[in-house]
């Protein structure tokens, strides 16, 4: 690519507008394919936080919110085009900071540069409503920013996970605070010199790496934060949604999945063999969208086991900079811990190991954080595999006879994400996908988004949406006014 570690940001955050280091404890970032130093980021302290949270309340308040929306959507165009520009050099970062592919990361980066675009778009054809009018009045229904939000993403995708919340938020016209995960603190960072560089006013933006007890506590309790867009585990959502209460806050919450699969006798079994691999094991399953449970109907359960478990052991597990590469390393070594404690407890449950279910050896992957595509047969439903999220590359198979028992084993989790169907009786599959708790549905594909398309869970995997083009709407607050035409004082006055 012809890229070394000297491209990466350095290791100063950005607060409100201003590079600087840090003040809080400092975070190590590695390339998980060989454990090398990427930078030392300093991260933000509580000090910090609250001088970005200062200056982005001023900058907002200077006019951002009030701005045209062509003049807002043409900063927002010119961010998107940076992205563009750069998509090597963030592709490159992002991959040293992740472990992902560059093929998957230069699609990240692509679809991070489509956001800005999309609410960019959004924002000048957004028409605001006059509502039905039943009296005497005009009445309309206009939308008016926020203020400040947080945006708190992952680190599995953090360029476009960064998009999708800071490009409607700017839209909308609010400050936005950024804090990005510990393990993956670096491409948020590319993002702030790619947004000042576009011309973005100085404080609207702020990027701040640090610790989730101190950074994200305040960017969720902070009195001056109007709204709170997180990605990333139940558990910590469930928190946010606590503090969140506390304030009646707004919040959006996309949070675990284990999502289900569902592959009918009647589907193109070469059309569902690919979008079961490409489900679950793209991104060395480290997505909140994998479909990590895999239903197959009893008539071709063994044959299409076969076939899945022979094409999963074929799959490249290799460098990220490899273009032939399909499963890269895991993000770190806590993770890939994490990972094996869930294996090693599908097999104390019973399960049988039909492929993977252990490192792979050799000097390229003994550098590394490597992980084999894992396949786990025979676990009953209430196995801990089964139920919690691995996010990581281990696929559980169970066969099943009839629809109705396919849709009570796909319900029977507390999560509700996405599912994916494949069949090609197109009734059966919408009606299947109807009858599954899920916020997205796949048929006959898996793992294909569209930022023009709504995107969230329901249960236990989360609240609210982001993308299309309410995603803009939910960064705005909503406000009625009633003008008078009549011209006549209240009867209920007995004036004149």
């Amino acid at each position: 690519m012809g890229f070394d570690t000297d491209v990466l940001p350095s290791g100063e955050i950005f607060v409100g507008g201003e590079w600087m280091r840090g003040r809080g404890a400092d975070i190590i970032s590695t390339f998980p394919a060989d454990r090398s130093l990427n930078r030392v980021v300093a991260g933000a302290s509580a000090e910090d936080v609250e001088s970005a949270i200062d200056r982005a309340a001023t900058a907002q308040a200077a006019g951002w919110g009030e701005a045209k929306a062509q003049e807002r959507a043409a900063v927002l165009h010119r961010i998107s085009d940076g992205i563009a520009a750069a998509v090597d050099r963030i592709s490159f970062i992002q991959t040293r900071d992740t472990g992902k592919t560059l093929t998957e990361t230069r699609a990240l980066a692509m679809s991070a540069a489509g956001t800005f675009r999309y609410f960019a778009s959004v924002l000048e054809t957004a028409d605001e409503d006059a509502t039905v009018r039943r009296a005497d009045t005009l009445t309309l229904s206009l939308h008016e920013p926020i203020g400040l939000v947080s945006a708190i993403t992952p680190w599995n995708s953090p360029i476009a996970s960064d998009a999708q919340k800071v490009a409607p938020a700017l839209a909308a016209g609010n400050a936005v605070l950024l804090k990005p995960a510990s393990w993956s603190p670096l491409v948020g960072l590319e993002l702030a010199r790619i947004a000042e560089a576009a011309g973005l006013p100085k404080g609207l933006l702020s990027v701040l790496p640090g610790a989730g007890s101190i950074v994200g506590e305040m960017l969720v309790t902070h009195p001056a934060i109007g709204r709170v867009s997180f990605t990333g585990g139940t558990s910590v959502g469930r928190g946010i949604a606590r503090k969140a209460a506390e304030k009646l806050m707004p919040v959006s919450l996309e949070l675990g999945g284990k999502s289900p699969t569902i592959v009918f006798a009647d589907a193109d079994l070469d059309l569902a063999l690919a979008g079961v691999l490409f489900g679950i094991f793209s991104s060395t399953g480290q997505s909140c969208i994998a479909g990590s449970r895999l239903y197959v109907e009893r008539s071709i359960y063994e044959r299409f086991l076969d076939r899945l478990v022979k094409a999963t052991e074929a799959l490249v597990v290799g460098h990220p900079f490899d273009a032939a590469t399909q499963v890269a390393p895991l993000v770190h070594d806590d993770h890939r811990a994490s990972v094996e404690a869930f294996v090693a407890s599908g097999i104390a449950d019973g399960g049988e190991v039909l492929a993977g279910g252990a490192r792979p050896t050799g000097n390229l992957y003994d550098r590394g954080v490597y992980y084999l595509p894992t396949i786990v047969a025979g676990l009953p439903a209430s196995a801990h595999l089964v139920r919690e999220e691995v996010f990581g590359p281990v696929l559980t198979v169970f066969p099943f006879d009839d629809e109705e028992e396919v849709v009570r084993l796909g319900n029977d989790n507390h999560y509700g994400l996405a599912c994916g169907v494949f069949t090609r009786d197109t009734p059966k599959a919408m009606r299947v996908g109807r009858r599954i708790a899920s916020g997205t549905v796949w048929i006959n594909t898996y793992k294909q988004f569209s930022i023009s398309t709504p995107f969230g869970g329901v249960k236990e995997s989360g609240v609210g949406r982001e993308k299309g083009r309410n995603g803009l709407f939910a960064y705005m607050n909503q406000k009625s006014y009633y003008l008078d035409l009549g011209g006549r004082p209240h009867p209920w006055a007995r004036i004149g």
